[in-house]
């Protein structure tokens, strides 16, 4: 029995984030907004949306344009944003010292972000 491998897509560059200091669920908000738009479209939302967790994302799609751009050529116009998602990561646990001296437990929770851009060029030539 011959297993097919399963081919490379050349069209298609990411960015990775770990260990972001925002929760998961955060981040989806955001990312939810931008999944499937263009490049350009999807900086302009995250420049007027109003929350905290747009700027870690707006770094993270910039850096996949500029991975794209540099190693491997790709014209920013014709980027995709093909995937976007958010994995939950280590969660900080602390305790804050309280009156009488009891403690408060803090966690802060991280998340790890993935952008996946894809040049449509390729695939409007074919047609």
């Amino acid at each position: 029995m011959i297993k097919k491998r399963k081919k490379k897509s050349y069209t298609s560059v990411y960015a990775l984030g770990q260990y972001i200091s925002m929760s998961a669920h955060k981040a989806r908000r955001v990312i939810d907004q931008i999944r499937g738009r263009s490049y350009e479209e999807a900086l302009m939302i995250l420049e007027l949306m109003p929350y905290r967790g747009c700027y870690p994302i707006f770094k993270l799609v910039y850096s996949a344009a500029a991975n794209a751009s540099h190693n491997k050529g790709f014209k920013e116009t014709n980027l995709v944003i093909s995937k976007a998602e958010v994995n939950q990561g280590n969660t900080v646990k602390k305790l804050k010292p309280r009156a009488r001296g009891r403690s408060y437990p803090i966690k802060r929770s991280t998340c790890h972000i993935t952008i996946v851009l894809e040049d449509i060029s390729f695939y409007l030539s074919t047609i």
